[in-house]
């Protein structure tokens, strides 16, 4: 494929609400399979998330594996066969290196991420956080602020290395640090797209929250759907 082919481009603004609405199409396909999915992502995570440490590792390493198995499921819906829960563990038949390689690749940057934010506000107030007092949030005052500001400010650009990365790998073949730039580069041309989108989905969110979480069990869908309309609409696999 050639580099022209390859290549993200900047789509119209009004696209970032598109890419939910395609997504929410290919979440009407299948509802039931996709609740499914859901169900079983968050009883991964769940399970995961019982193991101290480890799981914690564990999870954030297997996430583009298990991206990667959506988006091919997303790209069956669209070609008009039938999505499987099995799609969700499709990223580990192909790609399974690479997949990996970038959740690594999420380790590391987490880390780096975390540093500055340790260096602010201590070890202690950031484990606390972590786990749900934010007492130790209200007591840092005006440092709890810069490190979140300094977090933020470094966590950006990972969510927008990684967004399409698991896409590019089982759908373009691209190799791990390829499908990082390529996936950056995305982002960044559709900086205002991707605004737009982020509203919306706090939106949604919000609201997904609210009848006891079920909501969620929809929204996790369509927002899945949405990384793969998107990805289409930007790199032009339409």
């Amino acid at each position: 494929m050639s580099e022209d082919m390859m290549g993200a481009r900047a789509v119209g603004a009004g696209q970032g609400w598109t890419w939910i609405a395609d997504g929410f199409a290919l979440f009407k396909k299948a509802p039931g399979i996709w609740i499914a999915l859901a169900v079983v992502l968050i009883v991964i995570q769940l399970v995961l998330g019982l193991i101290p440490f480890v799981g914690a590792i564990a999870t954030v390493l297997l996430l583009p594996a298990l991206t990667g198995g959506l988006m091919l499921g997303c790209e069956a819906l669209q070609r008009g066969d039938s999505l499987e829960v099995s799609h969700l563990f499709a990223g580990f038949k192909e790609h399974t290196g690479n997949l990996i390689a970038l959740g690594a690749f999420n380790i590391v940057a987490l880390i780096i991420v975390l540093i500055p934010v340790f260096v602010i506000v201590g070890v202690g107030a950031v484990v606390g956080m972590m786990k749900g007092d934010a007492t130790g949030a209200v007591a840092l005052g005006g440092s709890f602020m810069l490190a979140l500001l300094v977090f933020l400010s470094l966590i950006i650009p990972v969510a927008m290395a990684l967004w399409f990365a698991p896409a590019l790998v089982v759908l373009r073949g691209l190799p791990p640090v390829a499908a990082i730039k390529e996936s950056f580069l995305g982002c960044l041309k559709n900086i205002i797209p991707f605004l737009i989108y982020g509203v919306v989905m706090l939106v949604l969110s919000i609201l997904a929250t609210l009848p006891l979480l079920l909501g969620w069990l929809v929204l996790v869908p369509i927002a899945t759907a949405s990384i793969y309309t998107a990805y289409r609409d930007i790199f032009g696999d339409a």
